[in-house]
């Protein structure tokens, strides 16, 4: 194997896809801007065909890309392939079959330490690409491949990890793939607009939690999430806003009691009472228990 030449296409794409990306503000890319590109004479292909996952160019013995297609809430479990009980990431085989062509290029990743890119769904036809990521093990009884963030971690034995470990694999995993997700997935729900202010600059805004990630049903799914700006976000975050079960806003009474300035005023103590804008898909909208858990705590906080 040319390892050089490997290595060499792969900076290759991660040097254009800087340059895709740096031409968009969310950091993510469409359908057709991850097709393919070219290198040194020769079309690569960026990421496999709809319907595939894994992408082995012809030309190459190791995987370039690997893809995980948007899945609409509610269709399946979220994540379910994305995380394992050690706090990385998952990628399934393409089938059964540890010997077919696209698995074996995947152990050549392995093998070698090759980065890759890995292209991950947050809207229909709308991918946000992570890279470099490595394949750093493999469970064969499971049908999966473990991902890693650095080159480093490849044939960490990861079932011997401390409880500390775990949590800094898991804070690292949330970071790079799940928030990232997560903050696209509810932003489109929203409509990229403030649910309280209706603010629509994208660089503005944040996917609030309800309940936060690390606490019990903190998952990162759309009905745990809220799009708020970033005034509102910070102040959902410190309890000084809080959001009833019935969608109501509701703002600290001491803050409320505040002279400080326009931004004070109509800002934040205007919102006082304002019903908060929903997604239109139903099954999108603000979970009322964890709502209720989480105004509980603004009430306790209060």
């Amino acid at each position: 194997m040319d390892e050089l030449r490997e290595l060499a296409v792969r900076a290759a794409l991660f040097t254009h896809l800087d340059t895709l990306l740096s031409h968009s503000d969310e950091g993510v890319l469409l359908w057709n801007q991850t097709q393919r590109f070219h290198f040194d004479n020769e079309v690569f292909s960026i990421r496999q065909t709809r319907g595939r996952g894994i992408n082995k160019p012809s030309s190459l013995q190791g995987a370039l890309s690997i893809t995980t297609a948007f899945t609409p809430f509610g269709k399946q479990p979220p994540y379910d392939d994305l995380i394992g009980n050690d706090g990385y990431p998952r990628y399934k085989y393409e089938g059964t079959d540890p010997n077919l062509y696209t698995n074996r290029s995947l152990r050549v990743c392995l093998e070698y330490g090759l980065p890759l890119v890995y292209f991950i769904g947050v809207r229909p036809a709308i991918y946000r690409p992570e890279y470099p990521i490595f394949i750093i093990g493999e469970d064969a009884n499971c049908h999966e491949f473990t991902l890693g963030f650095s080159r480093a971690e490849i044939g960490r034995d990861t079932t011997a990890l401390t409880p500390i470990e775990r949590r800094y694999v898991l804070q690292q995993t949330r970071n790079r793939l799940h928030q990232p997700i997560f903050r696209e997935q509810v932003l489109n729900a929203y409509g990229t607009a403030c649910a309280v202010c209706n603010l629509r600059h994208a660089s503005l805004l944040d996917a609030a939690h309800i309940i936060s990630d690390s606490k019990p049903h903190g998952d990162p799914v759309i009905p745990n999430g809220i799009a708020l700006c970033k005034i509102h976000h910070a102040a959902y975050d410190r309890n000084l806003m809080g959001i009833q079960p019935d969608y109501k806003v509701v703002i600290n009474h001491e803050l409320l009691e505040e002279v400080d300035g326009p931004m004070l005023k109509h800002g934040i103590q205007d919102m006082h009472g304002r019903d908060l804008r929903l997604p239109r898909r139903r099954s999108a909208h603000p979970d009322k228990v964890r709502l209720e858990e989480r105004f509980s705590e603004f009430v306790s906080a209060g």
